[in-house]
């Protein structure tokens, strides 16, 4: 038992992921058959292609390019808030069937870097993992399981289509989001980077591409979208 270091690993993705989602795109325009249409796309016209996409909101052909990836060393709770993007295919390690004996943990900075905080942590960590111990001696699996923590490790295999990333690391990256899983997204946008960068290179959290924050609340980088709308009406 101990403490959980993130982990990302992109095991698989589309082959020429640009070439396919340009294929696909200029589909609905070509009145060509598929060879002859593989043959007009080139690398140089598939990057073009793909740049004029991304700027002109026309993303559904970015569809047809995914990337899946293994996710060792999050939390439970960080699991669940990955599962709310629904456009996406998930297989994640049970406590069902894998029981979690030693199971290692995820400590949040702010708790480890106040040290009463961090052994109160630390006692309820190990105060769980002795009760869901005891538990696996009366009870089932599936039924000592209620005892683990959010903090409990969790692995997860993710795959996603470049559309659904897209969302995915608008939303995730966010300086606001919650720690755990905007560390998450920038590994994950790192190895997307490496693998297709005509497709990430441009990738940022919503505020960036919109130039303002539709949110409630602002980190302050950009205006609140309703107090430009103020200030337009106000002209």
């Amino acid at each position: 038992m101990g403490e959980a270091k993130l982990k990302v690993e992109l095991i698989s993705f589309t082959p020429d992921p640009v070439i396919t989602a340009a294929t696909a795109a200029h589909m609905c325009y070509a009145g060509v058959d598929v060879e002859e249409l593989k043959k007009k796309v080139s690398p140089e016209y598939a990057k073009k292609l793909i740049k004029h996409l991304a700027e002109a909101g026309h993303l559904s052909p970015l569809e047809h390019a995914s990337f899946t990836f293994a996710i060792e060393g999050i939390s439970r709770a960080c699991s669940h808030q990955l599962v709310r993007h629904r456009i996406a295919s998930y297989s994640q390690q049970s406590q069902r069937y894998v029981k979690e004996g030693g199971f290692d943990f995820v400590v949040p900075p702010k708790i480890k870097a106040k040290k009463e905080a961090y052994e109160k942590f630390l006692k309820a960590i190990e105060e769980s993992h002795k009760a869901y111990d005891e538990m696996l001696k009366v009870a089932p699996a599936e039924d000592a399981r209620f005892l683990l923590p959010n903090a409990c490790e969790t692995r997860i295999i993710v795959t996603m289509n470049t559309r659904s990333l897209y969302n995915f690391f608008e939303h995730r990256l966010c300086i606001r989001a919650q720690w755990e899983i905007r560390a998450l997204a920038v590994e994950m946008l790192k190895k997307c980077k490496e693998a297709a960068p005509e497709l990430f290179s441009s990738t940022d959290a919503k505020c960036v591409r919109l130039g303002y924050c539709d949110e409630k609340e602002t980190c302050g980088k950009f205006p609140l979208r309703c107090d430009i709308i103020k200030e337009k009406n106000s002209i």
